[in-house]
C-alpha cells in the first residue's frame, strides 16, 4: 500500500470513527442506550486505525503533522540488522557492520520494533499471555513474592477504635525464573531480497506463531524450572483442588462447586480453562430435564461479539489444547477457574538476540535463523485459583 493512500485510509477510518462516537453521544443524551453492534463498531474502527497507523510507522514514516523526530542511530541499526540478514555479517561492508548490535555471546540483538511488534502480537494468538498479568525484567529471576491478607476495620481513632492489626508478610520466598526459549526459521533466499517492510512482516509472523504456541502449552503444563520451563498453572501443586463426582466425567455440579470454592475477592475477572472437549461437554448441559427430556436454559452461553469468549454460568471459557479433558481417563486437572491477572504473572526479559546459519540449509537454497527469547511464568498467588481434578 502507497504511502499516500496509507495516510488517506487513516483520515478517512478516523473521520467515520469521530462520526459514529458523535452520533451516539447524541443518542445517550436524548435517553438512547448503546448497543453490543455499536460497541463493536466502534472496536472494529479502532483496531483497523491502529493496524494502518503500525503499517505507517513500519515504514518509517512520520504522520503528517506530528513532531516525532526519527532517530537515525536506530534508524542505522534497523538498516545494518537487515544487511545482516540479507547477507551475513562477514559479507556486510565495515561501515554498515559497525551499527550492528551483538549480545555477550556474540548473537545480533534484535531492533527494540522489530521485537517489540512480535511481543505485542503474542496475545492475539495466545491464549494464557492474553489472560495472566505480565511484567518486563532485567533480572534472569524474580522474587516470588505473596503477601498475606491485610485486615480492615471501620471506626474512628480519636473515640477510642483501634486500627485492626495486619501482619502483610511474604508467604513464598521462593523465585520465578526467566528461562531461555529457541527457535528456528528457514527463510528462502530469494524472500530476504524483499524490501525491508515485507521481510520484517515475515519475520513478525514466523516468529510470533511458533512462540505463542510454545509459550502458551509452558503456561498451562509447564513443568518448571528444573526442567528448563515456566511454571505451568494446570500442574501447580500448590492450588487447591475439587474432585469430580463421577471419574472420567465433567457435570454442571462439579463445575458449580469449582465456582464456589474460589474466595470472593478473585470472582470479579475470574474465567474458566479447559480443553475444547470439556466445553463441549458443559455446552449441551441444561437447567433442568429428566435425563431424557432436556428443558431450561443451557448454562453455557455463546459469545455475542466477534472474538469474545463464550460463558458459563456467567464467567468466561478460555480453551487452551494442552489441558487435560474428562475422556483422557488421567488423574489431573480437567478445568482451572480462577482470576489469571492476579495470580499468574508471564515474565518477559528484552533482548532478543539471533544467529545467522549460513551453510546449514543453503544445498534447499535456504537461510536458518536461530532466534533467542527470554520469557518465564509461574503462579504467584496460588488462592486467586481452583482446579477441578479428574476423580479417576
Amino acid at each position: 500500500m502507497e504511502i499516500k493512500e496509507l495516510v488517506e485510509k487513516i483520515q478517512s477510518t478516523w473521520e467515520q470513527m469521530k462520526a459514529k462516537n458523535d452520533e451516539l453521544i447524541e443518542t445517550v443524551k436524548k435517553g438512547g442506550h448503546l448497543t453490543q453492534e455499536d460497541k463493536a463498531m466502534l472496536d472494529k474502527m479502532g483496531n483497523r486505525l491502529d493496524e494502518l497507523e503500525l503499517k505507517l510507522q513500519r515504514q518509517n514514516i512520520v504522520v503528517p503533522g506530528s513532531t516525532v523526530i526519527l532517530d537515525e542511530k536506530k534508524l542505522a541499526v534497523k538498516k545494518a540488522f537487515y544487511g545482516f540478514l540479507r547477507k551475513g555479517k562477514t559479507d556486510m561492508d565495515p561501515t554498515e557492520r559497525k551499527a550492528l548490535v551483538e549480545d555477550t555471546t556474540g548473537e545480533i540483538v534484535v531492533p527494540e520494533d522489530l521485537e517489540a511488534g512480535i511481543t505485542r502480537t503474542l496475545p492475539k494468538i495466545a491464549v494464557m499471555r492474553n489472560l495472566s498479568g505480565n511484567r518486563t525484567t532485567i533480572r534472569d529471576r524474580v522474587r516470588r513474592r505473596s503477601m498475606s491478607e491485610v485486615t480492615m476495620g471501620w471506626g474512628k481513632l480519636e473515640t477510642g477504635n483501634s486500627a485492626p492489626e495486619s501482619d502483610p508478610t511474604p508467604e513464598d520466598d521462593g523465585y520465578m525464573y526467566v528461562e531461555d526459549l529457541y527457535g528456528l526459521a528457514k527463510i528462502g533466499e530469494d524472500e530476504l531480497q524483499d524490501n525491508d517492510i515485507n521481510l520484517e512482516s515475515l519475520i513478525t509472523d514466523s516468529f510470533s506463531r511458533a512462540r505463542a504456541e510454545t509459550e502458551d502449552t509452558a503456561f498451562a503444563i509447564g513443568t518448571g524450572h528444573t526442567y528448563k520451563q515456566p511454571d505451568g498453572v494446570a500442574v501447580d501443586t500448590d492450588i487447591n483442588q475439587v474432585n469430580s463426582d463421577t471419574a472420567d466425567t465433567v457435570t454442571p455440579d462439579d463445575v458449580l462447586d469449582l465456582e464456589y470454592e474460589l474466595p470472593a475477592q478473585y470472582l470479579n475477572g475470574a474465567a474458566f480453562l479447559m480443553h475444547r472437549k470439556t466445553e463441549k461437554v458443559l455446552r449441551m448441559v441444561r437447567t433442568s430435564g429428566d435425563g431424557t427430556h432436556l428443558t431450561g436454559q443451557y448454562l453455557w452461553q455463546p459469545s455475542l461479539l466477534v472474538g469474545q469468549p463464550n460463558s458459563f454460568d456467567g464467567y468466561p471459557i478460555y480453551n487452551q489444547g494442552d489441558m487435560n479433558y474428562p475422556a483422557d481417563a488421567l488423574a489431573k486437572n480437567d478445568i482451572i477457574f480462577g482470576n489469571f491477572k492476579v495470580g499468574y504473572r508471564v515474565l518477559d526479559r528484552s533482548g532478543m538476540s539471533i544467529q545467522r546459519l549460513n551453510e546449514l540449509y543453503a544445498e534447499d537454497g535456504l537461510v536458518g535463523f536461530r532466534a533467542h527469547f527470554r520469557v518465564g511464568g509461574g503462579v504467584i498467588i496460588s488462592d486467586a485459583f481452583r482446579a477441578l481434578k479428574n476423580n479417576t
